[in-house]
């Protein structure tokens, strides 16, 4: 997942060591894991269990995110929406930010080991290694970056399904598809609205390295549109019933006809429009998945 934030205000303190979990981004994986939580229960789990699954995923999100800053820091000096950052301001030096982020994400690590199973344990540390070692590193190099970072912030749901089942089914793989497809237009609404910061940072987003937006624009909508049926699946899965298959359908071509309309006019007012679809689209598919499983499948009287 990705965070457009400008900081323009003196911080300090507290909320510098908030601000490196990146919590707009920590919240939504923890959605996700929850809902993976819910989809995967046949009764309901205990709430050790659920506590446990989600302080983990949400210590190892939060560890990734602090390295993450400690890494770019450089490059975020450079940009004005993340000059502010506590690495780049100078008000944390990157050692600090980077210590408090491998305590943060071996605690999280060690404890959905100890207290959840191994499997779930095993998909934290391919999420964590994903972001900090594979996507930050190549983040300066290749617009592919962009693909690469949608994998593990599409894990956090199969770890939430991990957790309660022990095993990665065909619904955690499903959960998986529906988050890595719906990051990438989102990933790219962002790099198309900040491509002058990026390319002054000397990031190779795809808007920067093509920008007539022509090939930005053919993705968005590719993404967008395979989204649709990946997003049904849940009910042909057994997953969810009718109710979630006209909510997701509606919803998917929402996003999608919001793409094809960046597509049309490749202006940075189509793009805040699909980036607005974005943050609206996935808590309300997933609201109206949770909803459906709970009232459809008799969660709660588990």
């Amino acid at each position: 997942m990705s965070e457009a934030t400008v900081a323009a205000v003196p911080r300090g303190g507290s909320a510098d060591w908030l601000e490196l979990t990146k919590p707009r981004i920590t919240i939504m994986v923890l959605l996700t894991a929850g809902i993976g939580v819910l989809l995967a229960a046949i009764v309901r789990p205990s709430f050790e269990l659920v506590v446990a699954t989600l302080l983990g995923t949400w210590l190892v999100a939060a560890g990734s995110s602090a390295l993450n800053h400690a890494l770019e820091g450089p490059y975020d000096a450079l940009m004005e929406r993340t000059a502010n950052r506590p690495v780049p301001a100078g008000r944390m030096k990157a050692k600090t930010a980077a210590g408090f982020g491998l305590l943060l994400g071996c605690g999280g690590l060690l404890l959905l080991a100890w207290a959840v199973n191994w499997t779930t344990a095993v998909l934290g540390l391919v999420a964590f290694l994903g972001y900090v070692v594979v996507y930050t590193p190549l983040k300066p190099v290749s617009s592919l970056a962009t693909i690469v970072g949608a994998v593990p912030g599409a894990i956090p749901p199969m770890m939430g399904w991990t957790a309660v089942t022990g095993e990665l089914h065909v619904g955690a793989w499903t959960l998986f598809g529906i988050l890595f497809l719906w990051q990438l237009p989102h990933f790219l609404a962002i790099a198309w609205i900040c491509r002058a910061d990026y390319a002054r940072a000397g990031f190779p987003m795809l808007p920067v390295v093509q920008p007539d937006g022509i090939s930005t624009a053919r993705q968005m909508v590719l993404y967008s549109v395979a989204l649709i049926p990946v997003s049904l699946a849940p009910t042909v899965a057994g997953l969810a019933g009718r109710g979630f298959f006209v909510g997701a359908l509606l919803l998917g071509l929402g996003y999608a006809g919001c793409a094809v309309g960046f597509a049309r006019d490749r202006s940075t007012r189509a793009a805040r429009r699909v980036l607005l679809a974005s943050v609206l689209y996935l808590p309300a598919v997933l609201g109206v998945l949770a909803l459906d499983r709970v009232i459809y499948h008799g969660l709660l009287g588990g």
